[in-house]
């Protein structure tokens, strides 16, 4: 039996360890538009930064590929591997489509259609990694968002270490990886054993969902994370540049844009051996509470010392992400089962929907002073509120 029980444990270590891979392989489009927007834009001669357009037209393609897969229930009526396999190919070729213009609106549908696919990798991923590890989810999330994180961030790495000739190469190996991280999953991960039929589709569903008072503060936590993460991570090149712009400094902008958002990767790894401890709500607070932390305190960094400004982004960027995997967990947790690719899909619609909104906001406000960084602090200060309800309430399991 004890032998049984090691391979069985084994086995299943060895999934998370392709899973974990293959989210880093096929996130790695993410952010690839902006790391290259810099030789796009000088190519194409924009008069305005389309930086922030193209976050937005991921967010937005992602948004309305959510509402698709989560509408059709397409993570939980179809097998989740090959759902990630499909959704991974087709945003593969959507990132190489960059290739044929530059001209804006290719750009921008480029873009989308990467985000549009990437709704069938992210929450299915998770979905996954819920089937295989329903004890330990949100240790097994912490580094299945970890990987997220570094795959996002390892565009900007092969920029900033010049690994890479030209902007296209970048693109063209973002796109294998992607390829290469749907086969992983479907070949070498598949299915977890926990996977439960999905019920008939009803429109009820997401009524239904939110009547639950624990999924719902567990949500409305989820939000306020969310008005942070993304914009925070489309405007790291940007707080660079212009710290090195009023300090007269030289901190390598891509090499530094790499290490702020992965070292967030720690911060998942660490959150979820801490949730083991402390329960994933408690985990989510106290990370949350610590990112909101340091956007009040970029109402001043600026005037800092560029180490002491460097460790602050740092914390930032470690903090920033590291409650994701275990809002995850605290969700998957309270959702119905046989629900439960369409409820993380469509909590995800609503965190991105939110991103544009916070995106979009920062870049407007940063136009006219590049020193309203502190209002990304707002999200996370509003979602301690809901997580904290959860999170110290009496008699509180560790989830």
């Amino acid at each position: 039996m004890e032998i049984l029980t090691s391979l069985l444990s084994v086995k299943r270590l060895s999934k998370l360890v392709f899973l974990v891979f293959a989210q880093f392989a096929v996130t790695s489009i993410w952010f690839a538009g902006n790391a290259i927007y810099p030789e796009i834009q000088a190519r194409s001669g924009f008069l305005f930064d389309i930086s922030p357009r193209l976050t937005i037209a991921v967010q937005l393609g992602f948004i309305v590929g959510t509402l698709v897969y989560a509408v059709g229930m397409i993570p939980d009526r179809f097998s989740p591997s090959r759902v990630f396999l499909v959704s991974s190919i087709c945003a593969s070729l959507a990132n190489l489509f960059i290739l044929n213009d530059l001209s804006f609106w290719v750009l921008f549908v480029s873009r989308f259609f990467v985000g549009f696919f990437l709704a069938g990798i992210y929450p299915v991923g998770m979905k996954i990694a819920s089937d295989w590890f329903k004890k330990g989810l949100g240790n097994a999330l912490g580094f299945l968002v970890g990987a997220l994180v570094i795959g996002s961030a390892f565009p900007h790495y092969m920029k900033g270490n010049a690994l890479l000739v030209s902007w296209h190469d970048v693109v063209y190996v973002t796109s294998f990886l992607a390829i290469m991280g749907g086969v992983i999953v479907f070949y070498l991960v598949g299915d977890g054993p926990n996977k439960r039929p999905a019920k008939a589709f009803s429109a009820r569903v997401f009524v239904r969902m939110f009547k639950n008072r624990m999924l719902k503060r567990a949500a409305f936590g989820y939000l306020g994370h969310m008005w942070e993460l993304y914009a925070f991570w489309a405007f790291i090149p940007t707080i660079i540049g212009y710290f090195n712009a009023v300090n007269e400094q030289a901190i390598n902008v891509f090499h530094w844009s790499f290490l702020v958002i992965a070292i967030g990767a720690f911060g998942c790894v660490v959150g979820g051996v801490l949730s083991r401890r402390l329960g994933s709500c408690r985990v989510a607070f106290f990370s949350m509470l610590m990112s909101a932390t340091c956007g009040v305190i970029s109402l001043f960094f600026f005037g800092f010392h560029p180490i002491v400004f460097l460790t602050i982004l740092s914390i930032w960027g470690l903090s920033v992400v590291a409650d994701s995997p275990q809002f995850s967990s605290v969700i998957s947790d309270y959702a119905d089962s046989a629900y439960l690719g369409s409820t993380l899909t469509i909590v995800n619609c609503l965190g991105f929907s939110l991103t544009i909104i916070s995106i979009e906001l920062l870049d407007q406000l940063v136009q006219h002073s590049l020193n309203w960084y502190w209002v990304l602090a707002i999200g996370p200060v509003l979602g301690l509120i809901p997580t904290g309800k959860i999170a110290f309430r009496k008699n509180f399991p560790a989830l």
